[in-house]
């Protein structure tokens, strides 16, 4: 650090170049906080969690009870030892049979709107899509769809549309409208459930889709005359006739997440397998993660880093969460805390932080380690600590001689 340090301050380096690096360094330091507590408000498994990306500070969380949690991240006490406290909750309190606003089942994906703090969204088993006003804990819209709902996704740079994708138990890709109110496009392609969507955080219109039908496409929504990849894990060298031709995975393909350029798209699918992929041409890279377990009969809520030297991708595997290099392959650490099937992880680019949700019904605050200071009491091991040639030799059998 001391070397980047002075480069940086003689002028003879990027200060990105430092950043990169010192950002790299605290993922992988990375470690169960026992300082940092999440307060528990969800009775059953924690499915989805959101940062708002303006400040980093507040977080969204979405559970099989059906109800979702707004948590402060931010350590207002300024003591060591703390617990994020739940700001509010929506499901628990205000649970009544006819409430119009709580969802009824399981919340699958709860998402900010990007530019804003002042609205978020949720979708449910329960069939619905919900708009929130962060400030009256009210819904400002609900979409409704005759099937269970999966997934749903806006995307992170538009400027020209408000789309929000919505993934259903049916083979239709729904896109909802929040200026006008309604769903404006539906996509087709797809043959069975649709798990996951995401849209790119470099272009605009350009949408990734998931399915059970073990494949990933690629949308570009302006476009009237289907999508614009399928993508192919034999990279076309498969004949057509093969049933495997053209699939993305051999099982079910239940999460998607683009790197943090949006130049890549990583996928997982229930044969246990992790794959990258090229988004501008939908080439398999090829690059071997290894098994990567995968049970989930839902969606499955993966994350990547975001301004680090080389950067990471984290997922699920089983109890703990796996981390990895992306464009290497090389799993460089298993993150070990909860009890039960992990089922999502959000990353906290500001701070390198990493916050995971599980059917245990925690959360947990992973943060890098800090180096601890020597105590100043310990004789031993500062004496230890000292180069030898720095030590008082003087012995008073010396000064008799």
């Amino acid at each position: 650090m001391l070397g980047f340090l002075s480069a940086r301050q003689a002028g003879l380096d990027d200060p990105l170049r430092f950043r990169r690096a010192e950002s790299t360094r605290r993922v992988l330091a990375l470690e169960l906080n026992k300082d940092r507590d999440v307060e528990r408000i969800h009775g059953s498994g924690v499915n989805t969690l959101d940062i708002e990306p303006v400040e980093g500070r507040y977080m969204l969380s979405g559970g099989s009870d059906g109800v979702i949690v707004l948590y402060d991240l931010e350590n207002s006490s300024r003591q060591p030892c703390y617990t994020c406290k739940a700001v509010c909750s929506v499901g628990r309190c205000v649970l009544k049979i006819n409430h119009p606003d709580v969802h009824k089942y399981s919340v699958e994906t709860v998402q900010w709107y990007p530019h804003d703090t002042g609205m978020f969204t949720s979708s449910s088993f329960d069939k619905t899509l919900k708009v929130w006003d962060t400030n009256t804990l009210q819904t400002a819209d609900v979409f409704n769809f005759e099937e269970t709902v999966y997934s749903h996704h806006m995307s992170p740079v538009a400027t020209k549309h408000c789309l929000v994708a919505v993934g259903t138990r049916g083979p239709k890709v729904q896109l909802c409208d929040l200026k006008s109110g309604s769903c404006s496009h539906i996509l087709q392609g797809h043959r069975q459930e649709i798990l996951a969507v995401s849209w790119s955080p470099r272009y605009e219109y350009i949408l990734a889709t998931a399915s059970a039908d073990s494949r990933v496409k690629l949308w570009d929504v302006r476009r009237a005359s289907g999508c614009l990849i399928t993508l192919d894990q034999h990279n076309g060298k498969k004949s057509q006739a093969v049933e495997s031709a053209n699939t993305a995975h051999n099982g079910k393909v239940n999460g998607l997440c683009f790197t943090s350029d949006g130049l890549h798209l990583l996928t997982v699918g229930t044969d246990d397998r992790m794959r990258l992929w090229n988004s501008s041409n939908g080439e398999n890279t090829l690059v071997n993660y290894g098994k990567v377990c995968n049970d989930s009969r839902k969606g499955l809520k993966f994350t990547v880093s975001c301004g680090c030297s080389s950067e990471f991708v984290f997922v699920p595997y089983g109890s703990t969460i796996a981390v990895y290099t992306i464009y290497s392959g090389e799993q460089i650490t298993m993150l070990k805390g909860h009890y039960k099937s992990v089922d999502c992880c959000v990353f906290q680019s500001n701070f390198q932080e990493l916050y995971s949700g599980s059917r245990d019904c925690n959360i947990l605050a992973w943060v890098p380690s800090l180096y601890e200071a020597v105590p100043e009491d310990d004789e031993t091991t500062t004496k230890s600590q000292l180069n030898p040639a720095f030590e008082d030799a003087w012995s008073s059998s010396d000064e008799d001689g």
